[in-house]
């Protein structure tokens, strides 16, 4: 079968990429075209990558408002193009501004449509249910909770894990020892903490400066930012000068792996961090503004998901427009080896190991779609 997926972030072409090696295990005639990055290219082992990530990556109202008309245009390419494939189905891979826009259009030109990666209508932008009811054939949940969150508004979905359980497992496999770890980085033997800034220029610098601040209170440990290759190393030399903290580049599983601990930004890396059964706490500055509109605007109690999947606060999450310093100290040493919070938190990560599932989600994902499309040939 012929398969159309669209993906517009690093993190989707990661899961793409998976999902397309599993596609290729389900279905022997698998044949692909897509946008997204170098490793879904590679995975699919062709030349059929139609536009990179790196083109149509807009994020920000201010940054989507700029680009409106090559928006617009690319728009209307990924039309002309899938019109031209005419796949079996079209996947699309979050990426909702974007992805929700092509459903529409597919659905009136009557082709299969799956939506992979489901938007987080739970958790702002609840609209967007409307349209994956209208738009959206098969809808492919990675949390096990928005199956009956989804339930409630008559849309039936399909859960076979998460993929990043797949991403973990992989790169495991690659691992260095501590030792080497730290001599190849010319890293000293203090124990670690990672700093997981984010992956976005704004928010690096709203956060990166309160990790900093907070790294200075405890100088018995190194701290490690994971920085992200697509962006300017000068970001980060400018935001670290005056402090010991170092950062690596394209070394988050690796960097984490070593560490006792780690501060990290809402979003996915919340999620991978305790999966890899490293204590963390949520660190997250945000405008005065949102900080008042918060109760109002975000539709869950909590913004990492550890805690979303848990419903609980397992990890302390720090959102706030000014860091308490001292309370922020109080609550990394306590999670730190010796501290009163470590032990409770690892069992808590244990937990939720097994309500995400272990690895060889992107396999069963795949079958899945295929078994519904062979069903309906």
């Amino acid at each position: 079968m012929r398969y159309y997926l669209i993906v517009g972030e690093p993190s989707g072409d990661l899961h793409g990429s998976k999902l397309i090696e599993g596609l290729k295990k389900a279905d022997s005639e698998a044949q692909f075209r897509f946008w997204g990055g170098d490793l879904m290219a590679e995975a699919a082992g062709c030349e059929n990558l139609v536009k990179h990530y790196r083109e149509t990556s807009f994020f920000g109202f201010v940054n989507v408002l700029m680009n409106l008309r090559t928006i617009g245009r690319q728009m209307a390419e990924c039309k002309a193009d899938i019109a031209a494939y005419n796949p079996d189905v079209v996947i699309l891979i979050d990426y909702p501004g974007f992805n929700l826009k092509i459903a529409k259009w597919t659905k009136k030109q009557g082709i299969k449509t799956f939506y992979y990666i489901a938007p987080k209508a739970w958790a702002w932008k609840e609209h967007r249910v409307k349209q994956l009811k209208k738009y959206v054939d098969s809808l492919y949940i990675i949390f096990p909770f928005e199956t009956a969150w989804f339930g409630k508004f008559g849309i039936e979905t399909t859960f076979c894990g998460n993929p990043l359980a797949d991403d973990i497992e992989a790169r495991r496999q690659g691992m260095i020892s501590r030792e080497e770890f730290l001599r190849k980085n010319n890293l000293d033997n203090r124990p670690i903490v990672a700093l997981v800034a984010g992956s976005r220029v704004n928010e690096i610098r709203a956060n990166l400066p309160d990790m900093v601040a907070l790294s200075k209170r405890l100088p018995d440990y190194q701290f490690i930012v994971t920085a992200v290759p697509w962006l300017d190393r000068t970001l980060y030399e400018s935001l670290l000068q005056g402090s010991d903290v170092r950062y690596l580049v394209e070394q988050t599983q690796q960097t984490l792996t070593h560490s006792e601990a780690a501060i990290v930004t809402s979003g996915t890396a919340t999620l991978e961090t305790a999966l890899m059964g490293i204590p963390e706490i949520v660190l997250y500055r945000i405008p005065k503004l949102y900080e008042v509109l918060r109760p109002y605007v975000l539709k869950i109690p909590f913004v990492s998901l550890v805690n979303i999947n848990l419903q609980r606060e397992a990890v302390k999450e720090i959102v706030c427009h000014k860091v308490d310093m001292a309370a922020a100290e109080e609550e990394l040493r306590a999670i730190l080896p010796g501290g009163a919070k470590r032990q409770k938190m690892l069992d808590d990560f244990k937990e939720l190991q097994n309500i995400i599932g272990g690895a060889g989600a992107s396999d069963r994902f795949a079958e899945a779609m295929v078994e519904t499309l062979s069903k309906e040939k």
